[in-house]
């Protein structure tokens, strides 16, 4: 894996959304200055999201996503109706694309948008009258208001100037506030059959990324090789940073004064509620016969017989606190559309999504009041160290 390239999950995710053939995808290509999206007359051509990475001027690594028409009539409209809405939760600025006086669509839209930095674009206004531009302006008073011509392409620095002003602060990164620079830190990563063959895993890359760009000293072992790597370094390391399936292991073998967590953790840290996962995991306490958990991967991969979230979670609830509960699996950057019904949602790191789609999870579970924790937290519960890593 590249050590430069920007995954997806660390994009800004832009998202443009309205009816059919208000010029969604003629938009993009034209902001983008390149084909990404298939243009045509004929409506419900965007049948499926379409996402395209690239690189945005001043805003940096940003993935663009067209939508279906939001009034797509055709047979399929209702499917894609709710897959854009899927789009809507992992939106970090949404561009309301507008190309007549009938805005009630998007005045709704806009609704479902309320906590999301949003621009109307008035599309067309090389079609469209001045009264018909100042009409539709009305309709959304208060709203950030642009002028496009994708066709002629026009207002696309405007476009530009106001993705800009609603760029999204900076997250903290994975390690702001627990090393400092030349600090020493040790990063163990098993290699079982659930490792992939001939690389690292991304959780691991990005970590090694930022520690360096830290001015870290990092040195990466095997767990069967922690004892004797500590045994070679004059100093005890700052920190340590496991695979959560080893935790304990680690543990029990680590320098006193040496802080411990997971990549796991530390991506819950990053991209969502870490307060909310360790509330969350006291739900186990609660779990009966017949209690339902979703264990919840953001994304998809063949389940190996160590598999985390498939496997020794599951045995873990089931050794420990009830062998009659019932554990479902959802993988994919998708969350269940209907989950009112689980006990206890356990959500994996979520490296390969944007922080806006994990939080979303989050807000979905605290409303319908299911409580929601994570990988790495779990398993510190179970081996008892919970107290005692950093997050």
């Amino acid at each position: 894996m590249d050590l430069n390239k920007t995954n997806s999950g660390n994009r800004v995710h832009i998202g443009f959304f309205g009816k059919v053939n208000a010029g969604k995808s003629s938009l993009i290509n034209a902001f983008a200055n390149r084909d990404i999206s298939i243009v045509s007359d004929v409506e419900g051509t965007t049948t499926d999201p379409v996402y395209k990475s690239m690189e945005i001027k001043s805003l940096g690594p940003a993935l663009l996503m067209d939508t279906p028409g939001l009034t797509d009539k055709t047979a399929l409209g209702r499917e894609r109706i709710k897959r854009t809405g899927e789009v809507l939760d992992k939106t970090d600025i949404a561009v309301i694309v507008v190309s007549s006086c009938d805005v009630e669509v998007e005045k709704d839209l806009i609704k479902k948008l309320k906590d999301t930095p949003r621009i109307a674009a008035i599309n067309k206004i090389d079609q469209l009258s001045r009264e018909e531009i100042d009409n539709i302006k009305k309709e959304f008073d208060g709203e950030n208001v642009i002028e496009v011509s994708a066709k002629e392409r026009l207002g696309m620095d405007t476009l530009l100037k106001n993705l800009l002003k609603f760029a999204p602060k900076v997250n903290d990164k994975l390690f702001d506030r627990m090393i400092k620079e030349k600090d020493l830190v040790f990063l163990v990563i098993p290699q079982d059959i659930a490792a992939p063959k001939n690389r690292i895993i991304l959780p691991q890359v990005q970590s090694i990324r930022e520690l360096l760009d830290k001015d870290a000293i990092v040195l990466m072992v095997k767990l069967e090789e922690f004892s004797d790597a500590l045994k070679i370094v004059n100093k005890n390391p700052d920190l340590i940073v496991a695979d959560s399936s080893v935790f304990l292991e680690v543990y029990d073998k680590k320098p006193k004064d040496s802080k411990l967590t997971s990549f796991s953790v530390l991506f819950a840290k990053l991209k969502g509620d870490i307060d909310e996962y360790v509330r969350g995991v006291e739900a186990l306490k609660n779990l009966k016969d017949g209690s339902k958990i979703l264990i919840a991967e953001c994304c998809t991969h063949a389940p190996a017989e160590e598999d985390i979230g498939r496997i020794k979670i599951p045995n873990m609830i089931r050794k420990n606190i009830n062998e009659n509960v019932q554990i479902e699996v959802s993988s994919g950057s998708v969350f269940p559309e209907n989950f009112d019904d689980y006990d206890l949602i356990i959500q994996c790191g979520g490296c390969m999504l944007n922080a806006k789609s994990i939080m979303s999870r989050v807000s979905k579970a605290k409303n319908k009041d299911i409580p929601i924790t994570n990988y790495g937290i779990v398993i510190a519960y179970f081996k008892g160290i919970l107290d005692k890593i950093e997050y």
